[in-house]
This record gives C-alpha cells, sequence and structure tokens, in this order.
C-alpha cells in the first residue's frame, strides 16, 4: 500500500535565520515527485526533514495521516539513498545489503529472500560477492539502492543520487530508477538540480527557490503554463528564450507588442495596458527558420552554429541585439555572420509582466 506525505506550514530556521518558509505540499501515495532547484534553494534540507535528519523548526509533517515531526527517522518508514554511495568496504555486496537487516535482528531466512529479491530486481546477483572496490559507479549506485529497497520502506528519498556518475550512466540509472518505481510502486521523492532528471522521471515536479515552492505540476503543465519567469527559465533545455518588449494595445481578442525590433500581434488578450514593458518568452524548440505563418522577426544574426546530428542549434542576435537561440531538427546549414528570418507560432509564446508573473 502506497504511502502519501502532506507538508503543512512547514518552516527551517537555523536561529535566527529562515532558510525554508512554510512549505504546502501533498504528496499522493505512489507519486514519483521531484525537487528541483538550484544550489541553495532548500531542496536537500527538505528531504532531510522529511526523512528525519533535521528537525523541523515549525509546521507539520504527515505520513499516512501521523504527524510525523517527532517521530525518530528509524520509525518513519522511510528509506535514503544519498549522492555518496557510503558501502562497506571490508563487506561484500550481500553483506552490504544484508547488513541493516542483521542490525534490525530479521530472521535469517528473511534476509536472504529480501536480498536475493533485491539483487534480482536490480540485476546485480552476478555481483553478490564482489567487494565496493571491485565494481564501477553505476555498480554501487545500484548496490545503495538495493540497500534501501530490502527495508521494504513506504517511501524513498533520493539525494542527487547520480551526481557522481558520468553523463552515459545518468541516463541508464534514470531509466532504471523509473522502472524501478514502477515495478515496485512506492511512493518517491527525489531531489536534483538537473532539471532534465525532473522532466524525465517525474510524475510532479516541485520547483523551488529562496525555500518557497515557485510552482508545482505535471511536467509539461510547468513546460507548458510556466507561472513565471524563474519557471519558465528553469525548465528546459536549452533554456527559454527572453525578450524585452512593449505591450502597444491591447484589445478583447488580440494583443499587439514590439519586440527585436519588429510589431508582432499575438491572437489573444493579455492583462495590461498599451505602454507597460513585458517579457516576450519563446522557447528555442518553438521558432523555425523555414517560411511559416505567424511571428516573423527579420535580420536574425548567426553567431555560432552547434552540429549535434538530431538537432542544429543556432545562436543568434536579434535586429536590435537581444540574444536568441533557435534549435532546429535535423543537420541544417547556416553560414556564421548570416542573417535568417525567425519564424514562431503565435500559440507559443509566454508574456510575463513586470514583476516576472505569466500573463
Amino acid at each position: 500500500m502506497a504511502t502519501s506525505v502532506t507538508l503543512n506550514k512547514i518552516v527551517k530556521a537555523y536561529g535566527d535565520i529562515e532558510v525554508i518558509h512554510g512549505i504546502d505540499l501533498t504528496i499522493e501515495p505512489g507519486e514519483f515527485t521531484v525537487f528541483v532547484g538550484p544550489s541553495g534553494c532548500g531542496k536537500s534540507t527538505l528531504l532531510r526533514m522529511i526523512a528525519g535528519l533535521e528537525p523541523i523548526t515549525g509546521g507539520d509533517l504527515v505520513i499516512d495521516n501521523q504527524r510525523m515531526n517527532d517521530i525518530p527517522a528509524a520509525k518513519r518508514g522511510i528509506a535514503m539513498v544519498f549522492q555518496s554511495y557510503a558501502l562497506y568496504p571490508h563487506m561484500n555486496v550481500y553483506q552490504n545489503l544484508a547488513f541493516g537487516l542483521e542490525t534490525a535482528r530479521v530472521p535469517k531466512a528473511e534476509i536472504e529472500a529480501r536480498v536475493t529479491r533485491a539483487a534480482e530486481i536490480l540485476q546485480i546477483v552476478p555481483l553478490l560477492k564482489r567487494k565496493p572496490k571491485q565494481l564501477s559507479g553505476g555498480q554501487r549506485q545500484r548496490v545503495a539502492i538495493g540497500r534501501a529497497i530490502v527495508r521494504e520502506p513506504k517511501i524513498f528519498l533520493f539525494d542527487e543520487p547520480l551526481s557522481n556518475l558520468d553523463a552515459e550512466l545518468r541516463v541508464q540509472m534514470r531509466v532504471e530508477i523509473a522502472k524501478l518505481h514502477n515495478d515496485l510502486g512506492n511512493t518517491m521523492i527525489y531531489v536534483t538540480h538537473d532539471q532534465v532528471e525532473a522532466m524525465t522521471m517525474a510524475d510532479k515536479i516541485v520547483v523551488l527557490r529562496a525555500g518557497v515552492i515557485e510552482q508545482a505540476g505535471a511536467p509539461l503543465e510547468l513546460y507548458n503554463n510556466p507561472k513565471n519567469l524563474f519557471v519558465a527559465g528553469f525548465i528546459g533545455s536549452p533554456k527559454m528564450n527572453f525578450l524585452t518588449a512593449t505591450l502597444e494595445s491591447v484589445d478583447a481578442t488580440s494583443t499587439r507588442l514590439k519586440t527585436a525590433g519588429d510589431s508582432v500581434t499575438l491572437p489573444r488578450a493579455v492583462a495590461g495596458k498599451g505602454g507597460d514593458a513585458v517579457t516576450f518568452g519563446v522557447r528555442p524548440e518553438h521558432i523555425t527558420i523555414t517560411q511559416g505563418q505567424g511571428i516573423k522577426l527579420a535580420d536574425v544574426k548567426v553567431d555560432l552554429v552547434e552540429n549535434l546530428g538530431g538537432q542544429t542549434l543556432l545562436y543568434t542576435t536579434t535586429a536590435d541585439g537581444q540574444t536568441l537561440t533557435i534549435v532546429l531538427e535535423g543537420q541544417r546549414e547556416a553560414a556564421l555572420g548570416s542573417s535568417v528570418t525567425a519564424y514562431i507560432d503565435p500559440a507559443r509564446i509566454h508574456l510575463f509582466n513586470a514583476a516576472g508573473a505569466a500573463i
């Protein structure tokens, strides 16, 4: 049976310095929730409070309708996987997996059954007699995850578990952790600063900044409908283009604005009036240089071309000197210093007011 987690006005302070500011969040049973944000935003601190490794200054942590603030970490039904593997170097893989259960005086037959099941799930059965020094980074991380699985916790907590792996292994382990979630069905909370990990793994993404939640929701909800400039710039890779713009006129069905040296019309009304300064946002993958309909930005100068094989990235400068990144599918030719015309679907445009809120 999967477990729910509820944070009610959670606060964390070190002396007079408050670092988590009254967070409210509900994590549904069986949900894979990812905390994401820049360094220092409070995501690991929040995870450690849920784990019981960090005392809660204010508010309530509720797991399955039970207040957990004063319950010791060992009794919360939680297993945590850290960035460092923290394996015992003198023990083989089997002993590393079994050690916590032996300490808890679990019967030997049950220990063997749990270790065997975890090893089969993670495909590390051939490694059970090896010492940690005989394992690759990815294999060590599997063992660390296996040590959590054998405890049969209600909730798995992951604190940047893939940070020490190379790029190829990170992708492989992302897939394996997602499969593990599908197989086990447990509630999982995962901390990362990598928004690609968040987008590919999460049922729900929680974007944090400076100890507050900027937005929480399904990955595509945050991608398609960011609430503010911070979320829009953090979710998506390469990041969203932001151009300074000025509203020229707004009526019931359309908005006219000036940006990048051109006047453009959006087929929708926004909250604002003529003369307001706004930010015009468009994702690099929503721009093309092939003749198209909609918004047209002329005289865009190509500064750099990155050919990735499946995609071509153009780093450009608009007619009024603003930077614009364009992602084109496939292998495309574009000469450095040449001028192109950028075409943008008006339905893909995001506008933000002077305070940074989406309008």
